[in-house]
């Protein structure tokens, strides 16, 4: 049975806290390139986007993008709210997106309420948090979909890919990131019995499509 973060917290350092910052500042020139891929993907130019979990930052790019119409960040483990709060005001973004504070069941996020969810580094962390694909579910608009994984995606030039690769594969390692495979993320899926329809994509990364 996945878990939820709210019984994780407490494994969470200050020093795992500086290894996920310094993650999110170096993918920054990585953004628009899988934000053009996630829009691909979306194929809408408006709606609700949430951007959750602690490896955050696409939003960024889909809102000067002018993808979507609403926007928001659900982060956690404790402590990442500061960090967004200072990287929304940094971008003068500070009144187009809000920040909630939560944990990988999204509490606090009413049902029915996002046209695109996207999860960064979901599978990845365990030791940090567990995917939640009911949850996330639930927060869809009918005919929503939530993206989950990692990856650079498709559009990324190899040699941005090749500037950031060697310290983000250390900086994620030291978080405790694991390797996951197809078959993995299949078994994971039957077991949490989500409704909609699911699929795995393998261009750009390895993401788990939901459609509600």
């Amino acid at each position: 049975m996945l878990r939820s973060l709210s019984n994780m917290n407490s494994s969470v350092t200050s020093v795992h806290l500086g290894f996920i910052r310094e993650i999110n500042r170096l993918w920054d020139p990585i953004y628009p390139y899988l934000a053009r891929h996630i829009h691909e993907i979306y194929g809408r130019e408006d709606g609700k986007v949430l951007e959750m979990g602690p490896f955050c930052g696409v939003l960024f790019s889909l809102f000067r993008q002018g993808i979507g119409h609403s926007f928001s960040i659900a982060t956690f483990p404790q402590g990442m709210g500061d960090f967004f709060r200072h990287e929304v005001r940094d971008r003068k973004m500070e009144h187009d997106i809000e920040i909630i504070e939560t944990d990988s069941s999204l509490t606090g996020v009413k049902e029915n309420r996002m046209d695109l969810v996207i999860f960064r580094g979901a599978f990845f962390f365990p030791s940090l948090f567990r995917v939640n694909f009911c949850e996330i579910h639930r927060v869809l608009k009918p005919k929503g979909i939530a993206l989950m994984g990692g990856g650079f995606g498709k559009f990324t030039p190899d040699g941005m890919i090749k500037d950031i690769r060697k310290r983000s594969r250390d900086l994620n390692l030291r978080l405790g990131k694991i390797e996951v495979e197809e078959g993995q993320l299949r078994q994971e899926i039957e077991k949490s019995h989500v409704k909609g329809k699911a699929e795995i994509i393998l261009e750009g990364g390895l993401w788990v499509l939901i459609r509600k």
